[in-house]
């Protein structure tokens, strides 16, 4: 799917309105050398962790369930989030290398949102996997075969394609006449498209309302998952069974807070938080984009005793070597 995207974006971008100016954080250029520092080591441990988790889940074995399938989607789909920002905010920060042209403004922009409605996406795959685990675990080899879980792959895949594609069309017919700088340190739909001399207003219906229907609609589904699952959880003869059940679940819940309460903070903040600094709102939102995936294969590497266990194993394998 990305690769399409890609040649719909060269092909949207025909009309090329010239390159944009990234600011970075404003209010605080000066300390922007500074800033910089954490955002690498943040996106270091990120890449790292990523890519130890997709290594133990390709090569183990035990690892060839459902569960870590689609967290291995989960993986991937971080690293393009942080990917597709942190790099050119780097070269933002200790370069000053603010320009960008307006293609790879397009194609920062679609991945940027792409992965974060993928990633949302996934959750709800892996809450459903939770679902059929706890509830129905003597069916959960035969409902969640891998023809099925290709499905759902797809199925979600598209869905995200699909939600953002728009947006790059939506873009692509605004006349940029003003001066094009943009007060972020990355490409996003709403502060790209107020620098257009024109009505912007259907952009900001779909910005705002498409976005916040697809997660209001994860969220419920999530919810309506945990609900059956603390259902059966609690009909469960002995607390021991209990514990165990639910404890399969921490590692996903601790996940959804982490990705869930920072989005839902950032809407209210933009809608009624009128007194809070542009500033605040740009960092907030630029460590939105690179703590989650470097927290989440920490989250699970710690409460995930299978992939606790092979890290354990492959680090004290290389030490001993």
């Amino acid at each position: 799917v990305p690769s399409w995207s890609a040649m719909i974006i060269f092909n949207l971008s025909s009309y090329n309105p010239g390159p944009f100016i990234l600011m970075g954080i404003p209010g605080l250029e000066q300390f922007h050398v500074w800033i910089g520092i954490p955002f690498c080591i943040i996106y270091i441990v990120a890449i790292m962790g990523n890519c130890i988790l997709l290594y133990l889940i390709a090569v183990e074995c035990s690892l060839h369930e459902p569960m870590f399938f689609f967290l291995s989607m989960l993986a991937m789909t971080d690293l393009i989030l942080s990917t597709a920002t942190v790099p050119k905010t780097l070269g933002i920060f200790w370069l000053g290398a603010r320009e960008i042209t307006f293609p790879g403004c397009l194609s920062q922009m679609f991945f940027l949102h792409f992965s974060t409605a993928l990633d949302s996406a996934i959750l709800v795959a892996m809450a459903f996997d939770r679902y059929v685990a706890i509830c129905s675990p003597l069916r959960y080899t035969t409902i969640l075969t891998p023809k099925i879980i290709i499905k759902i792959v797809v199925g979600i895949a598209f869905r995200s394609f699909c939600i953002i594609l728009p947006v790059a069309f939506l873009l692509t017919r605004l006349p940029f006449c003003r001066a094009r700088i943009i007060p972020h340190s990355y490409c996003e739909h709403i502060g790209v498209a107020r620098l257009a001399c024109a009505d912007i207003s259907i952009n900001i219906w779909y910005g705002f309302c498409v976005p916040a229907m697809i997660v209001i609609s994860d969220v419920i589904l999530i919810g309506m998952s945990y609900t059956f699952i603390l259902c059966t959880v609690f009909c469960l003869p002995s607390r021991e069974a209990r514990q165990k059940a639910l404890g399969t679940c921490g590692s996903h819940v601790c996940v959804i807070l982490m990705f869930y309460t920072p989005a839902f903070f950032s809407v209210l903040a933009h809608r009624f938080g009128h007194n809070i600094s542009r500033t605040f709102h740009i960092m907030f939102a630029n460590l939105y984009i690179v703590i989650p995936p470097a927290l989440n294969p920490i989250v699970y590497g710690v409460k995930t005793k299978q992939i606790r266990d092979k890290v354990i194993h492959l680090f004290s394998t290389k030490c001993l070597e």
